[in-house]
């Protein structure tokens, strides 16, 4: 072996022996000395009890330095992707403001989300926030809407505050309480503690036009039938 790897190697032993991790070793000597070569040449060293400590806290910490490195990396990636998918659908946005684009996007929510059954009325519920104003921006974008003729229901969980949930609709919805139905609590959750906090419950919107309605399942059966 040549001096200057002979000393590289004592050196190593040396910091081997003080407890010193292979990644540590490498970032003091400032070389990039393979995981194989450090093994072999700290073969036949003993430690003492807290020096084997020492090395598995560092094992550890380094597990988890790689997995938080891992997990930002990875997040990176999933940001970049979702960020592409937008830009090359940016578009899409302008192209639902045509009346045409917009009534059928309207029609298929309606078909997947909403009631069939009612002809006298559409009858829409969901619990996401985001789903309802969609449906409702749509529905007012498309007709020409009285507004006093929208109804509300809030269906919730026992230990959930009604007045809490019809405001919290009422702002979403742009429709005010005094046109709120009274709330339904699922029987089924009484004395069950909900587990999820931002659930604010199932709204339901009604709206009597059978007019609306009509027009909403003809295209939807246009538009299944391909016909």
């Amino acid at each position: 072996m040549q001096k200057h790897n002979l000393l590289l190697k004592n050196y190593v032993i040396t910091l081997r022996k003080g407890g010193k991790t292979y990644d540590q070793i490498n970032k003091i000597t400032g070389r990039n000395i393979p995981k194989s070569t450090l093994s072999y040449w700290s073969h036949g060293i003993s430690f003492s009890p807290k020096q084997k400590l020492r090395h598995l806290k560092n094992r550890q910490e380094n597990i988890k330095r790689a997995q938080r490195l891992a997990w930002a990396a990875n997040k990176r990636r999933r940001e970049m992707y979702l960020s592409k998918i937008r830009q090359e659908n940016e578009h899409l946005l302008a192209a639902v403001r045509n009346a045409d684009v917009a009534k059928i996007v309207l029609i298929i929510l309606y078909i997947c989300e909403g009631s069939k059954n009612r002809r006298g009325a559409l009858t829409f519920g969901n619990s996401s926030p985001e789903v309802i104003r969609m449906f409702l921006k749509l529905l007012r974008q498309c007709y020409i809407i009285d507004e006093k003729k929208f109804r509300c229901t809030v269906q919730c969980r026992a230990d959930q505050d009604i007045k809490e949930l019809e405001c919290f609709w009422s702002r979403t919805t742009k429709i005010p309480i005094s046109q709120f139905y009274t709330a339904r609590i699922d029987p089924r959750t009484k004395g069950k503690r909900s587990q999820k906090q931002n659930y604010k419950g199932v709204c339901r919107i009604d709206y009597f036009s059978g007019h609306i309605f009509t027009e909403l399942m003809q295209i939807g059966n246009m538009l299944l039938s391909g016909s």
